[in-house]
């Protein structure tokens, strides 16, 4: 399990920069915070260390009555802001997380601190990034598991993209569990391992990481420190 401080982000779409030495580099923008700590978690009380970050805003029509009193028990409770036609609404977080971390990293934070990327991250560390890779649908073994398909000559006859055989004769007359075969295809929990941040924009609450991070743009992701620190990237 993942036990290092990390943030609530957003993802925000890809692009490259270029070093001093003019090495470019491949980098995905992710909006990490800032999130207040709604809520610590104490060995004594919950019987493990973790906090709860909050991240975004919506409107408070769009939020349900129990996490509006929930917040407002918080250290995160509604605020006004102006819409476009300028009146005042009030807003609650969008996103509630929880992450657990070890009792020394959790005694460093208390509730209604507001984390930002700067105060978590740097250049040259290694993350994990957890989000919910991109949806497509209903996929054939080609695009789903990579399969080779079958040759395209020698008698070959409307099977050039089908799997092959999934199953046995007569012992034990069946198919195996865990057949790869067509099915449903990403939309899933991912997670990419030992990327490295190439630049910090603490301004802007951006980290740009090298590689690619699960999800679409605008997609909720989770950045952490790398649970193998940077091992075998």
């Amino acid at each position: 399990m993942n036990t290092h401080p990390g943030l609530i982000g957003k993802k925000l779409g890809s692009t490259q920069v270029f070093d001093a030495a003019g090495n470019v580099a491949r980098v995905t923008v992710v909006e990490a915070g800032p999130c207040v700590v709604v809520r610590k978690r104490t060995e004594e009380k919950d019987g493990y260390h973790a906090l709860q970050l909050a991240f975004g805003e919506r409107r408070a029509k769009r939020t349900s009555k129990p996490l509006q009193g929930y917040f407002d028990k918080s250290k995160a409770p509604a605020r006004s802001v102006k819409n476009k036609q300028g009146h005042e609404v009030k807003v609650y977080p969008r996103f509630l997380q929880e992450l657990r971390l070890t009792a020394e990293a959790a005694a460093k934070y208390n509730e209604g601190d507001v984390l930002t990327a700067a105060d978590l991250f740097k250049e040259g560390q290694f993350v994990d990034v957890v989000g919910t890779s991109k949806g497509r649908g209903f996929s054939g073994v080609f695009r789903r598991h990579h399969f080779a398909g079958m040759p395209g000559s020698h008698g070959t006859h409307e099977y050039f993209r089908h799997g092959g055989s999934i199953g046995t004769n007569m012992t034990p007359g069946r198919t195996q569990p865990g057949m790869k075969m067509p099915g449903q295809h990403g939309n899933r929990r991912a997670t990419m391992q030992n990327l490295k941040i190439v630049r910090v924009i603490a301004e802007q609450n951006l980290v740009l990481i090298e590689g690619s991070v699960p999800g679409s743009r605008e997609s909720l992701v989770t950045v952490r420190g790398a649970i193998k620190g940077g091992r075998h990237a």
